[in-house]
């Protein structure tokens, strides 16, 4: 099994490092390029933080040593590159003659493929087994993932009644959390460019004691604080926005996975709600 990616692994250990080793851990997630190809003497000179707390950090993220922690943001900038969204989208048109088909599905692949090495069974799990013992279910996302809430609910809603898209159908986010309490959860979708109202929404769920589940794309994202469950899914692409490739397969797993447990039930569900459709004409007959 391959190393976890480096902002995945300083998302499962954010929570015990120390204030120090946390300045460390944001340094090296927003700088790999730098991890990559500078020395750690160059390194600690530009955080502000020691040699020593860095090879701290290592050990805390699982690595022997801050070199082999270096040889993994080597792999890592050597994988994606570092091109803002501008540099990508002016390569795209100075590449307008090769075909991003292939690229682009290449990259798809191995987003998912990771998937398998980023996410702990374990944690999926718990948190789906309280996704089916809650007795509200909200979705929310702002901006590219606003879309993808409302699929994650379309899924959810032919087996499922008690989810909720906050902000939606004329429905304002703070009157959609009024209420929730801790025997709801609230699960967000947010990424890089993060909206602020996806990270109101992570402490207004916490606050309240609902249970927070975050799918993003990097420990980097400000609601992480607020998680019950974190989930991080590589979003890398050859085109100028992040590929959603990988967070699609993650919602399409965790409602398979509340499906089976079901059972009957779900069934039931489905043939009364693709009863009503086609009572409503919804489906086109063929």
């Amino acid at each position: 099994m391959s190393p976890p990616q480096l902002r995945t692994a300083i998302s499962a250990n954010y929570a015990e490092l120390s204030e120090t080793l946390r300045i460390a851990a944001d340094y090296i997630a927003e700088n790999q390029v730098e991890i990559a190809t500078r020395s750690l003497r160059a390194v600690a000179s530009a955080s502000g933080v020691s040699p020593a707390s860095y090879t701290r950090l290592a050990r805390a993220l699982g690595y022997p040593d801050y070199e082999a922690l270096r040889e993994q943001a080597r792999a890592e900038v050597s994988r994606r590159g570092n091109e803002s969204f501008q540099d990508k989208a002016r390569r795209l048109q100075s590449d307008a003659d090769q075909p991003l088909l292939p690229r682009q599905v290449a990259a798809c692949i191995d987003n998912i493929r990771a998937l398998v090495d980023d996410i702990d069974p374990r944690q999926l799990e718990a948190a789906v087994e309280c996704l089916e013992k809650s007795r509200k279910i909200i979705l929310i996302g702002a901006l590219a993932s606003a879309g993808f809430t409302d699929y994650f609910a379309y899924l959810a809603k032919w087996f499922d009644d008690r989810w909720v898209v906050a902000g939606r159908n004329g429905a304002t986010l703070g009157s959609t959390l009024a209420g929730v309490s801790s025997a709801d959860s609230v699960i967000i979708i947010s990424k890089h460019p993060y909206a602020h109202r996806s990270v109101r929404a992570a402490e207004v769920a916490a606050t309240s004691g609902a249970k927070v589940i975050v799918l993003t794309d990097s420990h980097a994202f400000p609601g992480l604080q607020f998680a019950d469950f974190q989930f991080i899914q590589r979003t890398e692409s050859p085109h100028f926005f992040s590929s959603y490739a990988a967070t699609l397969v993650l919602i399409e797993t965790i409602t398979g996975m509340l499906v089976a447990r079901a059972g009957s039930e779900a069934e039931a569900r489905i043939q009364e709600v693709d009863r009503h459709n086609r009572l409503l004409d919804e489906f086109e007959n063929v």
